[in-house]
């Protein structure tokens, strides 16, 4: 890898934090929509797997945004950049 120009990634900035963010929520989402839940097909799982996403991004407040929600934070954080 490092032969070809590949940096790993705990070589870098950040290290062991690169990746926490995205196990936040993977944690969420296991102990939130797949524990408690038996799927009876993939078709089911991916559903109700989409619809707690859309509620994770649109409807939760988080407490790392002030009680806002992801999708709140993001567009406010677009709507600074074009001002």
């Amino acid at each position: 890898m490092l032969a070809a120009g590949v940096r790993l990634s705990m070589d870098g900035k950040g290290r062991c934090l690169d990746h926490v963010l995205v196990e936040r929520l993977w944690r969420s989402v296991k102990y939130e929509a797949v524990y408690l839940k038996r799927y009876e097909t993939m078709v089911e799982a991916h559903a109700n797997l989409e619809t707690y996403l859309l509620f994770y991004n649109d409807r939760r407040p988080h407490s790392a945004h002030g009680r806002q929600t992801p999708s709140e934070v993001y567009h406010a954080q677009l709507d600074q950049a074009a001002a």
